[in-house]
């Protein structure tokens, strides 16, 4: 079973990978501020719902392979952490850029639509695989796995459901721009120490 840590680290990354804007948590602020909770509370249960999945995708994928091809669990620690060290650096790069254009909600802007537009974009599918890797060496029994999707799910809806709800008033979305940088290097420097962690690991086990 993963321990309480790593569930709380696991929690941790996500929090952080979740407030760095995106497509899915721009489009949850805009949402907010321009329709209001109404409208924006379904859609951010949507769009966690949609992450969730990737998760659950990447859990139950990663159990299969790695049971029959044991050496791509070494295979994919060396690319999971290249791959969390490409995303902290293009973090650390855009974090003095100011927020990005919301994403079209061209899927409407209720629970479907959320699940829609977050299942649409495939990069959280490699940065869950990469996440567990780092995070829950060896494999993982059903219980595991269930731990961390719940954990996956809960912080997902958490944070989603709090961001439609306080990006539904002016000065709330006002604060969150002005602390898009540091957001932007806390994620960067956590992303990238998992990262260093991920490759460290695959060179002590390939020696």
């Amino acid at each position: 079973m993963p321990t309480p840590e790593q569930l709380l680290v696991l929690f941790t990354t996500l929090t952080l990978a979740i407030l760095s804007p995106g497509p899915a948590i721009i489009s949850a602020t805009q949402t907010a501020f321009a329709r209001g909770r109404a409208v924006a509370v379904p859609y951010g249960i949507g769009l966690a719902a949609g992450a969730s999945l990737w998760a659950l995708f990447a859990i139950l994928g990663l159990a299969v392979v790695f049971r029959i091809v044991p050496l791509l669990y070494l295979a994919l620690k060396f690319l999971g952490g290249l791959y969390l060290l490409h995303l902290a650096w293009h973090l650390w790069r855009g974090a003095a850029q100011p927020m990005p254009e919301a994403a079209r909600a061209r899927f409407g802007t209720g629970f479907s639509g959320g699940v829609i537009l977050n299942l649409s974009n495939p990069k959280p599918a490699l940065f869950y695989s990469a996440l567990i890797v780092a995070i829950f060496p060896g494999p993982l029994t059903a219980a595991g796995q269930g731990a961390i999707y719940a954990t996956a799910l809960a912080t997902e809806m958490f944070w989603y459901v709090l961001v439609t709800v306080a990006m539904s008033t002016a000065p709330v979305r006002a604060r969150y721009i002005a602390a898009k940088a540091w957001i932007d290097r806390g994620a960067a420097l956590f992303l990238g120490a998992l990262g260093l962690s991920l490759l460290y690991e695959a060179v002590i086990d390939n020696a």
